[in-house]
């Protein structure tokens, strides 16, 4: 299979990012805080990586119900393209909402409404367990004959229409609002406000939810978030902490049929018994914070200097993950989680993030230095894996050294 429309789609990213970061300067608005970010895009890294495992058995799953139930053969004119086009995004529609509808789902899902602002590295936030639970909505497409690879491709192409919505800079647009799916329609989906829960679950045609009951459009803008806050820029616990919490309350409920309601109903679903079921909070601008914590300004650009090393590895594994064995690509995987868990964590200034900061610096500048002599590399590699090691030692030595902290405003 050729690569992946979305990894080849990266860079895109990055200049669309940059010209909105220009328009944030241009317009004297706070649309990114830098640890946010991080998160955001660690949370893309984490996605891919595991992608790499997990989308295999999707894709591997509709291939064997194409190629061996397919119920109908099509000529690929464009009334099949266009058939196609309307198939994945109405399964797309589906498996978003049920996302989040139902609390096991919701659990793949949620990593990518925890971010407490909005714009275009926030679409780049997904979970690594999504399509777990989603991949099932899209393998009637298989049965009714639409070929694996082209479903493969207009699914991808869904996703990176999707790309550009996650923004504040573009108001409402007239009448492609009646059509497709907007940055002013999916601020909605974003909010935390009671209003705006639960609404807007299209990909890139909004006419679903106004056929189906879930279409609001946007009124005051919205609050950012979950009604729980993760609280933490940590990019492998944000998919975990939703199964954490259900696990939790999983054991205050004693009935085993309630336990099984509470796996498929809606999140803040509580047995009576317990106090029923938990609406969203109103939001309250008085009190209102966002995850905030103080750190030195200086580690912003000691983390930029290690994200962006991390970045480039990590284009470079996906772009090569092709020529690489499964056990290969499971270490490179866990390496770049440890990698992008700890440029997201050094901002909580937690104590044992120290630790294992420089445990990451000693594993990760042998390792380079080792893949040199293996593979028979240049004396460049040589050069620059240990040039990477006294930098990053000596930088985070200097962060280490003394206690000042500063507070974010």
């Amino acid at each position: 299979m050729n690569l992946n429309p979305i990894v080849l789609s990266i860079p895109i990213f990055f200049i669309l990012i940059g010209i909105e970061l220009v328009v944030e300067r241009l317009s004297h608005r706070k649309l990114y805080r830098l640890p946010d970010a991080i998160a955001n895009l660690s949370c893309g890294i984490t996605s891919q990586v595991s992608g790499l495992f997990m989308r295999v058995f999707a894709i591997g799953v509709y291939e064997v119900l194409y190629a061996n139930f397919a119920v109908f053969t099509w000529e690929k004119t464009w009334v099949y393209w266009l058939v196609l086009f309307l198939l994945v995004d109405l399964a797309y529609y589906w498996a978003h909402r049920m996302s989040h509808e139902i609390n096991l789902f919701w659990g793949g899902h949620v990593v990518h409404h925890q971010s407490e602002e909005y714009n275009l590295s926030v679409a780049l936030r997904q979970s690594s367990f999504q399509v777990i639970w989603t991949f099932g909505f899209s393998l009637p497409i298989a049965f009714l004959g639409f070929d694996t690879l082209d479903f493969a491709l207009i699914a991808a192409l869904n996703t990176l229409y999707q790309f550009w919505i996650h923004t504040e800079t573009i108001n409402k647009m007239g009448w492609f609002e009646y059509i497709f799916n907007t940055p002013s329609h999916h601020r909605v989906h974003h909010g935390r406000n009671p209003k705006y829960i639960d609404k807007n679950h299209a990909g890139s045609l909004i006419i679903w939810d106004k056929m189906f009951g879930t279409f609001q459009a946007e009124e005051e803008r919205p609050t950012y978030g979950i009604t729980k806050p993760l609280n933490s820029w940590n990019a492998v616990w944000a998919n975990f902490s939703h199964y954490a919490e259900m696990g939790k309350e999983l054991k205050m409920i004693p009935s085993w049929s309630d336990k099984i309601k509470y796996l498929f109903k809606k999140p803040g679903w509580f047995p009576e018994s317990l106090g029923g079921y938990r609406a969203a909070p109103a939001i309250d601008a008085s009190t209102y914070k966002k995850y905030n914590p103080s750190y030195p300004v200086k580690l912003n650009y000691y983390v930029l200097f290690q994200y962006l090393i991390c970045l480039a590895v990590t284009a470079f594994f996906l772009f090569k993950q092709k020529e690489f064995s499964m056990g290969e690509k499971a270490l490179a995987a866990t390496l770049i989680s440890v990698w992008v868990v700890n440029c997201g964590v050094l901002f909580e200034q937690k104590a044992w993030v120290q630790i294992a900061e420089w445990l990451r610096i000693v594993l990760f500048t042998s390792i380079a230095v080792a893949v040199t002599f293996i593979g028979d590399l240049s004396v460049y590699g040589y050069v620059l894996g240990l040039l990477y090691g006294i930098i990053s030692a000596s930088w985070f030595y200097s962060l280490s050294d003394g206690n000042e902290k500063v507070v974010v405003s």
